[in-house]
């Protein structure tokens, strides 16, 4: 399956504890994907509280597939196609530009080096 920038999946996702099943957004671009077999995805969490300044509360979470209120979270990871993605969504115009931001803030985009 292709994915776009913006797809809501469900994906194995590596974590502290341990790998589990949960939601995530695809962040890499059709170009990447026409060129490498994996995909760049970022958390989404329903954990809920405090978050920061690289987290953003999704707005339209039920729109994107997502069954309860959810926050991006600037959690990255690129996965082998072996991660079982799921697509169950795309995220809306406004959250994905407010998740896209977030990812320029984590990734240091306006810092010189």
């Amino acid at each position: 399956m292709t994915f776009k920038p913006g797809d809501v999946v469900t994906v194995d996702f590596p974590g502290v504890t341990g790998v589990k099943r949960r939601p995530a957004v695809v962040l890499s671009s059709t170009t990447y994907h026409a060129n490498r077999p994996d995909v760049i995805v970022g958390l989404i969490t329903t954990r809920t509280i405090a978050p920061g300044i690289t987290d953003c509360v999704l707005q339209d979470w039920q729109a994107a597939g997502l069954r309860v209120a959810s926050i991006f979270r600037s959690f990255i990871v690129t996965l082998p196609p072996s991660a079982n993605l799921v697509c169950i969504g795309q995220l809306s115009e406004q959250d994905w530009q407010r998740v896209w931001a977030c990812v320029k803030v984590a990734l240091a985009e306006d810092e010189v080096i």
